[in-house]
C-alpha cells in the first residue's frame, strides 16, 4: 500500500477536527439507541430551545467522559441522569459530561436528558453551506427549514455526531411551532395539538435508524394529499406536501415519483423504509436527502434547475432533484458510510442511480449517454475518499467519477442481472447498517467475481486517469497503459469500424496483430485518456 500514503495531501488538522469525527474515548464505549427531541421555534427572535433525550446502551469498558457534540453558538443548560444533574465542560463544539460511567457494566442502558438553547448557525447556501433557514414565502408566510449535511445536526441539537452511531430503535421529534403554520417531520405524524393560542405541537416519529444530518423539519403553509405504492414490501403510503400555492404544478410534476420508486425497487430492492413511509416536501433550497421526508426544491423543472448536468440532452428528460435525492434512500441512509472519508457510498452510487431511472425511462442508450455525459464535470483535484477520522470528505468527484466507477464495474460485469443483484444485494446484506468503503468494495469484488483492488484504488484512492497510449505497426497494435497505480487493468474493447477485439492493457507494452488499419475507437464506457 506504500503507494496510496501520498495520495491524499497532508492537511493540518484540528483538535475540534479529530473530536468531530473520530470514535474517540468519549464515544466509543456506548451506541445510541432512540433519541427524542423536543424543541419549541421562536420566529421573533430566531432562536430554538429544548430537550433531547438520548438513550444508549454501554457496548465497551465506559470512559468517565461522554462527548456531547453542540456547536456554538447553541448553549448547553444542564444533563439530567434520572434525578441527579451530571457536571460537564466545553471544549469548543464538543462538551465533556463527566460521570463515574467506568463503574458501568457493558450492556446497561440508560438515558440522559440534555437541555439546550440558543440562536442556531443561519444557513448561507443552503444545502451546501447549512444550517437553520429562516425566510418567507411569496405570500409573506415563514417558511423555515434545517439542512445540515456536512456541518452536522449538533448544530441545531445536541447529539453524537458521527455517522457511525444511528439510533437503532429510530427517533422521536416534537417540534412546536407558530400556530396557522404546518409542521413536517421524518417518519410519521404520532400527534399535532395546539398547546395555546400562539403554539402547536407536532409530534413525529421514524421507527427505523436514520443518520444525524437527515433529522429535518419543514414549517410553512404547506397543503398534503396522500397516495400509495404497491410496493414490494407491500403497501407504502406516500405524502406530498408543498406550498399551498404551489398545488397545481406540484401534482403534474411528482407523477414521476410512483414509476421512479418502481424502477429502484425493481433495480435495487425494496424501499428501505416501509413503516416510515415516503415523503416528498418542498423546500427552500434546493433539495437533500432527508430520510423518509425528502426536500425537493427544484422549482419545478426539468434536469438540475432547468439544465441537464450531462449536456447529452437527456438531462432535461425528468426532474434531477426527485429522482437524485430519493435514491438516496437506498445508498446514504440505508447504507450510511461510517466516516464522511467514505462518503463516495452516498453520491456515487446514488449519482447513478440518475442513470438507472433514466434507464427505465429511456432505455439504456439513453441512460449510458447520460452517464457518460456527466463525466465532463469530473475535476480531479483530489481522491474521492477523504482523510479518516479528521470529518473530511474527499473530492466533489464522488458524485461523477463515483458514478463511472459504478458503471465501469457493470461493464466489466457484462452482465446485468447479476450487476443488480449486487444492487438489491447490498441494500439486503447491509440493511439499515453503517459501512466502511472497504465494506462495499470487498462485497463487489466477491459478488462478481472481479479482482477489483487495483481499480478502486485507481479511482477512489488516486486523482490520476489512466491514459491508454497506443501505435500501429507493421500490422501490429502496441498498446499500454500510463498513469495506473500497480496491478492496474481493464478489458478494453477496440474497433475499426467492422471488427470488434478486446484487449486488457497494463503498464507493460504489449502488442496484438492487427489489419484494421489505424482508424481505432474505443470503448465510450470506460475513464480513460486516449493517447496515440
Amino acid at each position: 500500500m506504500w503507494y496510496l500514503l501520498p495520495a491524499n495531501t497532508t492537511f493540518a488538522y484540528t483538535h475540534a477536527d479529530t473530536l468531530r469525527g473520530s470514535n474517540g474515548i468519549g464515544r466509543y464505549w456506548w451506541d445510541v439507541q432512540h433519541y427524542d427531541l423536543n424543541i419549541r421555534l421562536d420566529t421573533a427572535t430566531k432562536t430554538i430551545e429544548g430537550i433531547n433525550k438520548i438513550s444508549f446502551t454501554v457496548t465497551h469498558k465506559p470512559h468517565d467522559s461522554m462527548q456531547i457534540d453542540l456547536q456554538e453558538p447553541m448553549v448547553l443548560d444542564f444533563v439530567d441522569l434520572g434525578t441527579e444533574k451530571l457536571k460537564f465542560t466545553k471544549d469548543g463544539n464538543v462538551y465533556w459530561v463527566k460521570y463515574s460511567f467506568s463503574s458501568w457494566n457493558q450492556g446497561k442502558t440508560e438515558t440522559i436528558s440534555i437541555g439546550y438553547h440558543g440562536a442556531p448557525r443561519i444557513a448561507k447556501n443552503p444545502p451546501w453551506d447549512g444550517g437553520f433557514i429562516w425566510t418567507k414565502d411569496s405570500t409573506g408566510k415563514p417558511w423555515i427549514a434545517v439542512a445540515c449535511q456536512g456541518l452536522g445536526a449538533s448544530v441545531w441539537w445536541p447529539c453524537k455526531d458521527i455517522q457511525s452511531d444511528e439510533p437503532d430503535s429510530g427517533m422521536d421529534m416534537t417540534y412546536k411551532v407558530p400556530s396557522g403554520l404546518i409542521c413536517i417531520g421524518n417518519g410519521k405524524l404520532v400527534e399535532q395539538n395546539g398547546l395555546s393560542y400562539h403554539y402547536t405541537q407536532w409530534h413525529w416519529q421514524v421507527k427505523n435508524p436514520i443518520n444525524n444530518y437527515d433529522v429535518s423539519f419543514y414549517i410553512g403553509d404547506y397543503v398534503h394529499w396522500q397516495d400509495t405504492l404497491d410496493g414490494e414490501k407491500g403497501k407504502l403510503p406516500l405524502d406530498f406536501c408543498v406550498l399551498r400555492y404551489n398545488e397545481a404544478k406540484a401534482r403534474k410534476q411528482f407523477e414521476i415519483v410512483k414509476p421512479m420508486l418502481q424502477c429502484f425497487e425493481n433495480k435495487m430492492g425494496p424501499y428501505p423504509f416501509y413503516e416510515d413511509g415516503y415523503k416528498l416536501v418542498e423546500a427552500p433550497y434546493l433539495g437533500m436527502e432527508h430520510q423518509s421526508a425528502v426536500a425537493y426544491g427544484n422549482l419545478y423543472k426539468m434536469g438540475y434547475l432547468g439544465l441537464d448536468r450531462s449536456l447529452s440532452g437527456q438531462g432535461l428528460k425528468f426532474d434531477f432533484i426527485i429522482v437524485h435525492e430519493s435514491g438516496h434512500e437506498w445508498f446514504g441512509n440505508n447504507i450510511t458510510a461510517k466516516d464522511i472519508a467514505d462518503n463516495w457510498i452516498h453520491e456515487g452510487i446514488t449519482t447513478y442511480s440518475e442513470t438507472i431511472f433514466a434507464e427505465c425511462l429511456l432505455g439504456k442508450e439513453a441512460a449510458y449517454q447520460y452517464c457518460r455525459g456527466e463525466w465532463h464535470n469530473i475535476r480531479n483535484d483530489k481522491p474521492i475518499i477523504g482523510d479518516y477520522g479528521v470529518q473530511n470528505e474527499g473530492s466533489g468527484d464522488m458524485y461523477d467519477k463515483g458514478s463511472a466507477v459504478i458503471h465501469m464495474i457493470r461493464m466489466m460485469m457484462d452482465d446485468d442481472k447479476k450487476f443488480f443483484k449486487i444492487l438489491k444485494g447490498l441494500n439486503e446484506t447491509f440493511y439499515h447498517s453503517t459501512v466502511t468503503s472497504a465494506d462495499v468494495e470487498n462485497y463487489i469484488s466477491k459478488h462478481s467475481k472481479l479482482d477489483l483492488q487495483a481499480f478502486f484504488n485507481q479511482y477512489l484512492r488516486s486523482t490520476d486517469i489512466p491514459e491508454l497510449e497506443y501505435y500501429v505497426k507493421d500490422k501490429q497494435l502496441f498498446f499500454h497503459f500510463n498513469n495506473i497505480v500497480p496491478g492496474f487493468t481493464l478489458p478494453l474493447e477496440l474497433s475499426d469500424g467492422t471488427k470488434l477485439r478486446e484487449i486488457s492493457p497494463s503498464s507493460d507494452w504489449q502488442h496484438v496483430s492487427w489489419k484494421g488499419g489505424y482508424n481505432i475507437s474505443f470503448s465510450k464506457d470506460f475513464l480513460i485518456r486516449i493517447k496515440e
